[in-house]
């Protein structure tokens, strides 16, 4: 089976995640991109260049995948001629009715914020398939569509929504875990040395670094042992809070910064012994569950899409209920850094490695193809 991936923004995860599923699929995988920039505006206009090169291009799919970035009524109108019979699905990495925007961004307070959640509402009106990351992001989006439609002055539509929930389905991210394998040392570091706490998310607002270091310093300040590793990628006008981390953590920090070095980064994740999360947001989480793949100890918020990563029994050992639970959740892990007895955290997350989704991907696409036909 032939597929065009259309992915309007080749970068970071977005990237990882197209060449992965190319190399692990058994179908045959036309990727059309665009770098990883500019976001608004490839919301606008990644679909007009993304038809004239599908439609300049010789490869005949049997079905296109589209990511979310797409505008996807502008890309199916333009390509009409070689695209209305061809079945369509659109997979959601994230959605911009239910993205946190940063409190700097102009557009929010302009009222400027919703077209880009309407381009998300009409592409998924479109599409044959709509495909989520998580439970939690499907929900949350179906959940937000009857507010989100009715801020519009009339004809609200909302007798569309039970159509695209029924198109709706869960596919979590498939990750190549394996690939960290071959850096696992061959037995974890004695305690005598400092715990490690691992902060490996990107450097912004919605991952809640301002909570994730008070607590630091409430833990350094009670004179308990630990060091901190602060990997993750950093943007321009990344948040203040890492550099004062830095300075009042001092010693205590022993990498801060982006590991440019794939091997860098998988060797501080075994190294690593504890998680402690604090996100406002995450559709999936891709950095937690590479770290739960490398046997972190995760504390994680009870929201999000994160208990959906941990079995329901098991979640009592890894999750809290508020800040201070947490402080006191660290704080014990500190002193015996071991979350008592039950299977470790990498026997959770086993299952998004392409071994097991790459099957899952290609069936329900097959689907989706042998629907069209009948």
């Amino acid at each position: 089976m032939k597929i065009t991936l259309l992915e309007p923004f080749y970068a970071g995860s977005h990237a990882v995640w197209v060449d992965e599923f190319v190399r692990c699929s058994r179908h045959d995988i036309e990727v059309l991109k665009l770098g990883g920039r500019h976001w608004k505006w490839r919301m606008h206009g990644a679909a007009v260049t993304l038809a004239r090169r599908y439609l300049a291009g010789t490869f005949e799919p049997d079905l296109l995948l589209a990511t979310d970035m797409l505008d996807l009524t502008v890309f199916l109108a333009l390509t009409r001629q070689k695209t209305a019979r061809l079945p369509v699905a659109i997979y959601f990495h994230e959605n911009q009715l239910t993205y946190p925007w940063s409190p700097d961004d102009r557009d929010p307070a302009q009222q400027r914020d919703a077209h880009y959640g309407f381009i998300n509402y009409a592409s998924a009106l479109a599409a044959d398939a709509v495909l989520f990351n998580s439970r939690y992001h499907l929900e949350s989006f179906l959940g937000e569509l009857p507010r989100f439609l009715r801020s519009f002055p009339d004809h609200n539509e909302l007798n569309t929504l039970p159509a695209i929930a029924e198109k709706c389905s869960v596919l979590p991210v498939g990750m190549d875990l394996k690939r960290l394998d071959a850096f696992r040392p061959p037995s974890r570091p004695e305690h005598d040395r400092s715990p490690l706490i691992l902060w490996n998310h990107r450097w912004e607002y919605d991952k809640n670094p301002e909570e994730f270091f008070e607590a630091l310093y409430r833990l350094q300040d009670e004179g308990l042992c630990f060091d901190v590793a602060i990997l993750g990628e950093s943007f321009g006008g990344s948040s203040p809070h890492f550099a004062e981390a830095r300075q009042r953590l001092g010693k205590r920090v022993v990498h801060f910064g982006y590991a440019e070095d794939f091997a860098d980064y998988a060797a501080w994740l075994w190294r690593a012994d504890l998680l402690p999360v604090h996100s406002l947001h995450d559709f999936f989480g891709v950095s937690v569950v590479q770290a739960m793949h490398c046997n972190c100890v995760p504390l994680l918020p009870n929201r999000l899409a994160y208990p959906e990563h941990v079995p329901e029994d098991e979640r009592e050992r890894f999750f809290y209920t508020d800040f201070e639970d947490l402080v006191r959740r660290m704080r014990n892990l500190l002193k015996n850094p071991d979350p008592g007895p039950g299977p470790e955290p990498h026997s959770f997350v086993a299952r998004y490695d392409w071994e097991h989704m790459a099957p899952r991907y290609d069936a329900l696409l097959e689907e989706l193809v042998l629907e069209q036909k009948r």
